[in-house]
C-alpha cells in the first residue's frame, strides 16, 4: 500500500505542477485552483487500494476521469486508467479486465465525439497502445501469478503426502519392529520355560540331563539378548556409527533353528528344498519367523512327546512352507469344558474328576504376525487343525528375485 500511495501522490504531484505552470495548453482558461486540484487528487486516490479492492477502485477511477479529461487537468487521469486496467486483469482475472478495456474503450470514444480536436486521432491510437500494453502486461502477471498459486498448491500436497508417507512408514516399522520383538521374545522364552522345567524335574535323578538345559536355556538366553540388543540398537541410533550390525536370520539358518527346537525337547524333521539361497532377504527372513512361530506354538501348546515335521519347497516362482505337528489332536481326546475348566454337564465319574485338556490355538499376536508377514510378500496363510490331528500352518509366498 505504501507504493501505491507514493504513486498516487506522484501522478496528482504532476499534475498539480502543470496546472500551476499554466495547463497543458496555456492559451486556453482553465478551471479553478479549488476544482482542478481536488480533482487531480480524486482521479489517483484510489489507487491507494487498488491490490485490495481493484473493481471498486478501478471504476471509481473510471468516473472521475471523465471530468479530468474533459477540463484536460493533465495525464494522471490516462494513467489512472491503465494502472486500472493492469490491477484488475491482475488481481480478479481476464473477464474482468476484459469488461473493464470494453468500458476505456468506450470512454475513449464518447471523449472524441463530445469534444473533437485536431489531435484527436494521434490522442486516440495513444491511448490504444497503452490499453493493449496494459492488458497483456495484465495478463502476463495473471498467468505468473496462477501459476505460482499451481505450484504453492502441488508443493503443499507433496508437503502432505512426504508427512503422510513418513508417518505411515514410522507405522510400519514400528510394526516392523513389534513382529521381531515377538518372535525373538515368544520363542526363545518358551525354549527356556520348557527347559527349566525339565531341568528342575530332572534335578536330581538325572544331573547330567539338567545340566544340558541349563546350557540350552544359557545359549538361547544369550541368543536372544544380542537380537534384543540390535533391534533396541536400530531403535537409538538414527544414523548409524559404521557398528557391525549381526545379519538377520534367513531361510538357510532354518537347520540351526531345529537343532535347537531338537535340543528343547521337539523332534523336528527338517526337508529343505534347492534354490532357498537365492530368495530376496526379505522373503528368506519371512520364512524363517514363520517357521520359528509355527514351532515354538507347537512347543508352547502341542504337549509331551509331540514332534513336528517342517518342509520349505521352492517351485517355480512361489516358496512353499509347511509346517506340522502330531499333538494334542492326535494323543489325547479333547472335551468341551463350561467356563473355568470344569466339564460340560453330562460327564460323570471319574472322567469328571480328572483336568479336560484344551486345545490351545495360537490366535494372538503370532498367529497376525504370521499372516502380516505373508500378506506383505502377496503370499497366502492357512493355519487350522491337521488330518488326522495335531496342527498345520501352511504358507505360500511368491519369489521376487533382484533383476
Amino acid at each position: 500500500m505504501v507504493g501505491d500511495s507514493l504513486l498516487a501522490l506522484f501522478l496528482a504531484a504532476f499534475d498539480i505542477l502543470v496546472f500551476a505552470t499554466g495547463g497543458i495548453d496555456p492559451a486556453l482558461p482553465g478551471p479553478d485552483w479549488f476544482v482542478a486540484i481536488p480533482i487531480d487528487l480524486a482521479v489517483v486516490a484510489p489507487l491507494v487500494f487498488r491490490r485490495k479492492r481493484p473493481v471498486l477502485a478501478a471504476y471509481i477511477v473510471y468516473v472521475i476521469s471523465y471530468a479530468h479529461s474533459a477540463l484536460d487537468l493533465g495525464v494522471s487521469g490516462l494513467a489512472a486508467l491503465a494502472i486500472s486496467l493492469y490491477s484488475v486483469q491482475v488481481y480478479v482475472g481476464r473477464k474482468q479486465g476484459l469488461l473493464y478495456g470494453g468500458a476505456f474503450v468506450v470512454a475513449m470514444v464518447v471523449t472524441a465525439i463530445v469534444k473533437p480536436e485536431p489531435s484527436m486521432a494521434a490522442q486516440l491510437v495513444f491511448s490504444a497502445v497503452t490499453i493493449a500494453f496494459c492488458w497483456l502486461l495484465g495478463e502476463f502477471m495473471y498467468a505468473r501469478r496462477a501459476y505460482q498459486r499451481e505450484l504453492e498448491a502441488r508443493l503443499h500436497l507433496l508437503e502432505t503426502e512426504r508427512d503422510q508417507a513418513a508417518r505411515i512408514a514410522v507405522a510400519e516399522e514400528r510394526g516392523r519392529i513389534a513382529r521381531e520383538l515377538h518372535d525373538v521374545v515368544a520363542h526363545s522364552v518358551s525354549v527356556m520355560v520348557v527347559q527349566a522345567d525339565g531341568a528342575a524335574l530332572a534335578l536330581k535323578s538325572n544331573p547330567e540331563l539338567a545340566g544340558r538345559a541349563l546350557g540350552t536355556i544359557s545359549e538361547t538366553g544369550r541368543g536372544a539378548l544380542g537380537e534384543l540388543r540390535r533391534l533396541l540398537d536400530v531403535l537409538r541410533n538414527d544414523h548409524g556409527d559404521g557398528e557391525p550390525r549381526v545379519p538377520q536370520p534367513d531361510a538357510t539358518a532354518l537347520g540351526d533353528l531345529a537343532e535347537r527346537m531338537r535340543a528343547a525337547g521337539v523332534p523336528v524333521d527338517l526337508v529343505l528344498g534347492d534354490g532357498l539361497d537365492e530368495l530376496p532377504a526379505g522373503v528368506s527372513l519371512g520364512i524363517y519367523r514363520i517357521v520359528q512361530e509355527s514351532l515354538t506354538n507347537t512347543l508352547k501348546h502341542a504337549g509331551a512327546g509331540a514332534s513336528a515335521a517342517v518342509r520349505v519347497q521352492r517351485t517355480g516362482d512361489q516358496v512353499e512352507v509347511l509346517v506340522r505337528d502330531d499333538g494334542a489332536g492326535r494323543a489325547r481326546r479333547l472335551e468341551q469344558v463350561g467356563a473355568g475348566g470344569t466339564p460340560a454337564a453330562g460327564s460323570t465319574g471319574a472322567a469328571a474328576r480328572q483336568p479336560v485338556p484344551r486345545l490351545s490355538v495360537a490366535g494372538g499376536n503370532g498367529l497376525i504376525g504370521m499372516r502380516e508377514r505373508a500378506n506383505v510378500y502377496g503370499g497366502t496363510l492357512e493355519v487350522g487343525p491337521a488330518a488326522g490331528g495335531g496342527w498345520q500352518v501352511r504358507a505360500v509366498l511368491p519369489v521376487r528375485l533382484n533383476s
